[in-house]
């Protein structure tokens, strides 16, 4: 298949997944359970944390192992710049988390309903930034990231965009949106993915020996948004297991998805 064809159907991917998953504001009635929604909370954790090791801090450390015993350096280093990134975004960026009765990051006269899409976009950004950094280190020759390793990456974040689409999508209908403005929404929420990747792809390729630094600043970012947000999500209100073999079910999926086409 052509590089560019390759490299277009990877970067676009995750975006169909949101989409697909925001398009459920059609047939679904109602709200999402409580149920549903841990146990798709804990799926999208589950692929976040298993792309964050196999698809990126093990590349990183793997591509530092010149230096030896230092070869942990460079990981830890973007690891942390990731996570101060997020950090960073949480504080200047308002947004509202589902569930939660006061908005975060600087006073807004927004509107609860794009404050809450916004919530959702802030944790695309890293995903964008992953697969771009994915996509840029196979660009880039590098033996430790194949087309495999990157198509196995975009669609194990294509298969947690999905609930995350309807977990926009749902919520903005039961605020009193119309199906088409949940939808458009839900979808626009995911479109900062094929730009944060495209925008990691030219940075990286300007820059090609930081590359272990930017695989491990994509996974510190994900790594910030699963702890932060989805785990807490997954585990309010009455107590359910739903979430946590959720958790295992993408997980798992991720790693046989990254071992296999990688």
């Amino acid at each position: 298949m052509d590089l560019n064809l390759n490299l277009f159907i990877g970067l676009l991917i995750p975006f169909l997944g949101t989409t697909l998953g925001a398009a459920g504001v059609f047939f679904m009635r109602g709200e999402l359970s409580s149920k549903v929604e841990k146990a798709l909370q804990g799926f999208a954790s589950g692929v976040m944390v298993a792309a964050s090791i196999w698809s990126l801090i093990l590349p990183a450390m793997e591509q530092s192992s010149s230096m030896g015993k230092l070869a942990f350096l460079p990981a830890v280093t973007g690891f942390w710049f990731g996570t101060l990134f997020l950090l960073a975004l949480d504080h200047i960026i308002p947004h509202l988390h589902q569930f939660a009765e006061e908005p975060e990051g600087p006073k807004s006269s927004l509107a609860r309903t794009t404050m809450m899409v916004l919530a959702v976009t802030l944790h695309n950004i890293p995903e964008g930034m992953a697969v771009g950094v994915v996509f840029a280190g196979w660009l880039a020759g590098n033996e430790g990231l194949s087309i495999g390793a990157a198509m196995a990456l975009a669609i194990g974040i294509a298969i947690q965009n999905f609930p995350e689409g309807a977990i926009i999508s749902m919520p903005l209908r039961a605020e009193g949106e119309s199906k088409g403005k949940a939808f458009l929404n839900g979808m626009l929420s995911g479109i900062v993915e094929p730009i944060g990747a495209i925008l990691t792809i030219i940075f990286a390729e300007q820059v090609v020996p930081l590359l272990p630094y930017l695989l491990a600043f994509a996974a510190g970012a994900m790594m910030y948004v699963v702890v932060e947000e989805l785990i807490p999500e997954m585990s309010s209100g009455k107590h359910s297991n739903v979430g946590v073999l959720m958790f295992s079910l993408g997980f798992t999926l991720m790693m046989v998805l990254d071992t296999t086409l990688g």
